[in-house]
């Protein structure tokens, strides 16, 4: 049975506006229905009859030209527009793989950071990835860059986008608890992401992105220089360790993390964005913090 808005009482309307936030709806509906069905086969037919002329021809047409739809002759310059919008430009959140050039630009600007600050401006200045044409902000790290422990997540979400911090949103309000039990604090530990800028409707991050985004947060961890890094979700898990298992595999068991020669013990856990979905698992993650606070235990007492 539907329920609309009116039958809703205020919290429950919140909360339910809330959902639709965390996993990524930025629009409301229109008022009328409209078929996407019938768009698609619009879209598809234009797209059938505008081959033939192309391939005929062996070349691309020319910006004078589109693809001919039925027995209509070719659109000449300035008569019409009317078949424009079956060939939308490509957007910024659309999936394009960048050439090897992109990789290396990142490799060398990541390289060439040696402070914090300089590498924030390297991420700045970095046009490689498409990530950043549809983000609103870049969002780097938080928390204490001298921390012993470094937090390393996957990606921001809408709040983070929004507010440039990483775990801003209901998963850094958890993340803010489990240090909390454990006797941490954003002054204390250090927050950042394997990718700087939000992917569209909170998606995984592609590989390509994961790359492109890899020396910066290389560097990041080289630079910070912590003494344990704790690795939340399997995005980070399996990408800075070299791993093809699935966090529930790795979680809880201590790793180890090369930045450079430098060997630092790691951690793999569950994102809280997860346990947000899973709360039955938050019972593996406190004994994953658990082991974490008896490991800086011992670094201080070492």
């Amino acid at each position: 049975m539907a329920v609309s808005a009116s039958d809703m009482t205020p919290q429950a309307l919140a909360a339910l506006l809330s959902f639709y936030a965390d996993s990524g709806v930025e629009d409301l509906c229109e008022d009328a229905a409209i078929d996407r069905f019938e768009q698609s086969a619009a879209l598809a037919q234009s797209r059938t009859q505008g081959k033939p002329q192309r391939e005929l021809t062996g070349a691309p047409a020319s910006s004078g030209q589109q693809g001919q739809r039925s027995s209509a002759p070719a659109v000449r310059p300035g008569a019409t527009v009317a078949a424009q919008p079956m060939t939308p430009a490509p957007q910024a959140s659309q999936l394009t793989i960048p050439g090897e050039a992109a990789f290396e630009d990142a490799r060398a600007l990541a390289a060439s950071a040696t402070t914090i600050a300089e590498l924030r401006a390297a991420l700045d200045g970095f046009t490689g990835c498409n990530l950043r044409h549809s983000a609103k902000t870049l969002v780097f790290a938080d928390g204490n860059p001298d921390a012993d422990v470094m937090f390393i997540g996957e990606a921001p979400g809408r709040e983070e986008d929004i507010q440039g911090a990483p775990f801003v949103g209901r998963a850094g309000q958890l993340l803010d608890r489990m240090l909390s039990a454990i006797g941490l604090s954003r002054d204390t530990a250090y927050i950042t992401n394997m990718i700087p800028w939000r992917p569209p409707g909170n998606r995984t991050p592609a590989p390509h992105e994961i790359e492109l985004c890899r020396p910066f947060i290389e560097r990041h961890v080289a630079l910070a220089a912590p003494k344990i890094v704790v690795m939340l979700g399997n995005v980070a898990s399996k990408s800075l360790l070299g791993t093809d298992k699935g966090i529930l595999s790795l979680r809880g068991t201590w790793m180890e993390y090369l930045a450079g020669e430098a060997r630092i013990p790691a951690l793999p856990t569950l994102h809280p964005a997860y346990l947000l979905r899973n709360p039955a698992q938050k019972r593996l993650v406190w004994a994953d913090l658990l082991s974490l606070q008896e490991r800086i235990e011992q670094l201080k007492a070492g």
